[in-house]
């Protein structure tokens, strides 16, 4: 196996493009779909992305910068930056994701324990178990700390009785990194933060059809489960402490500022790309010039913000310090990556025309209907890991060093 460790990025670089030539099976260079959207489905991978998933995992490089004591490769930013550039150059997509190495796995690495740490990143980083995201409630979306599912102390293990909605995947996860009420008497000072095993007795995952025809979220409810003492990750009552840090993680994920990764162009969704989309949809003049002025100077327009947004995150990465992790910045990422997919979306619609239309049947080929149920999903891009109103707070107050506004009496 390559030794990813160089100090010289140029040597580095050489050193990843030849075990990429030697590792992604040319197959995929056709066609990485199953790859790609193996972690919204839930499909098994098999063959050739099969292969290439644990040809990713062994050398640690689905997650590059986790440490290699717990199977990660150990880089620097700099050379993870040169590893994803690399991999996108030749088509190759990251095998590795989901909630576990997005969002609970950096949150892990800084509040976990060593016995957490051994237990659950080795399996995050080969790929081997899913993670979901127990927060929000029926009754605690926005206000989040008023959650009221809750974790009783019975000597030896914790009792954990309530629900959870808009679960991600749920239904497909092995574990959930969850939010729970050990004190009464305390709002946020009364939150901790437990690791629950999605096969307890007494655990249920319930999915919601969204109107895309999908179901990616769920009900999630908790009767009476056991859970181990050693699950509780971070100090008893600290749980809000460690939900803020996640939330960062979650919103910079959501955001897909800084990915150069296929298929990471802020605001991707299934199909062909927009200028594709325009020439076969709308047609080009005898100059190969889009024919609708207009449309081309709108889809000009969100190409040029779309790269500036990406480029953006890019520097943002690059000026994290290892141990400072994601910030409030985060919040601007995730608002203006939402809105660019969103608008990103629309436009694909409106190219297609009577097309865009298209739920099901022969009429309509597999991408127009893929790019009609992409826009419907869509829509609630401003909402998932809290809402626009949410972090234009937060970069009013953490930002921009706003004062609060109070209402006169």
């Amino acid at each position: 196996m390559a030794d990813f460790g160089s100090t010289d990025l140029d040597a580095f670089r050489a050193q990843t493009r030849e075990w990429l030539e030697a590792n992604f099976p040319a197959s995929l260079r056709r066609d990485a779909s199953a790859v790609v959207n193996a972690e919204a489905t839930g499909a098994e991978l098999e063959g050739d992305a099969a292969l290439w998933k644990r040809r990713m995992a062994e050398a640690g490089l689905g997650t590059p910068t986790w440490p290699k004591a717990y199977g990660g490769a150990g880089l620097n930013r700099a050379e993870a930056k040169v590893l994803a550039e690399e991999m996108a150059a030749i088509g190759a997509p990251n095998p590795i994701g989901g909630m576990g190495v997005i969002m609970f796995g950096p949150t892990l690495l800084e509040y976990g324990d060593e016995a957490q740490l051994r237990t659950h990143l080795p399996p995050i980083i080969r790929g081997e178990l899913r993670w979901c995201q127990g927060f929000s409630e029926p009754g605690a979306g926005s206000d989040l700390a008023s959650l009221q599912t809750k974790a009783v102390d019975m000597g030896d293990h914790w009792l954990v009785s309530g629900s959870k909605i808009w679960t991600s995947g749920a239904h497909l996860a092995d574990w959930c990194f969850c939010l729970v009420r050990t004190d009464q008497s305390k709002k946020h000072e009364g939150i901790s933060f437990l690791l629950i095993d999605m096969k307890s007795p007494g655990v249920e995952a319930r999915p919601i059809l969204l109107i895309n025809g999908t179901t990616p979220f769920c009900e999630t409810f908790f009767t009476d489960v056991k859970v181990p003492k050693e699950n509780l990750m971070g100090p008893l009552n600290g749980g809000w402490t460690i939900a803020k840090r996640l939330l960062q993680h979650e919103r910079q994920g959501i955001s897909g500022a800084g990915q150069l990764t296929p298929g990471a162009q802020a605001g991707a969704v299934p199909g062909p790309s927009l200028e594709v989309l325009a020439r076969d949809y709308v047609g080009v003049d005898e100059d190969g010039v889009l024919a609708d002025n207009d449309l081309r100077t709108r889809l000009t327009r969100h190409l040029m913000e779309a790269h500036a947004f990406q480029l953006t995150g890019l520097r943002a990465a690059a000026e994290t310090r290892s141990n400072s992790g994601p910030s409030a910045v985060s919040s601007v990422q995730k608002n203006v990556g939402s809105q660019v997919r969103q608008e990103r979306a629309e436009l694909a619609v409106e190219i297609l025309g009577a097309q865009g239309l298209g739920w099901t049947g022969e009429g309509f080929s597999a991408d127009e209907i893929g790019t009609t149920r992409a826009w419907l999903r869509g829509k609630s891009g401003t909402i998932a890991g809290g809402s626009q109103e949410i972090q234009n707070n937060i970069i009013s107050k953490r930002i921009l060093g706003l004062p609060e506004v109070t209402q006169a009496r």
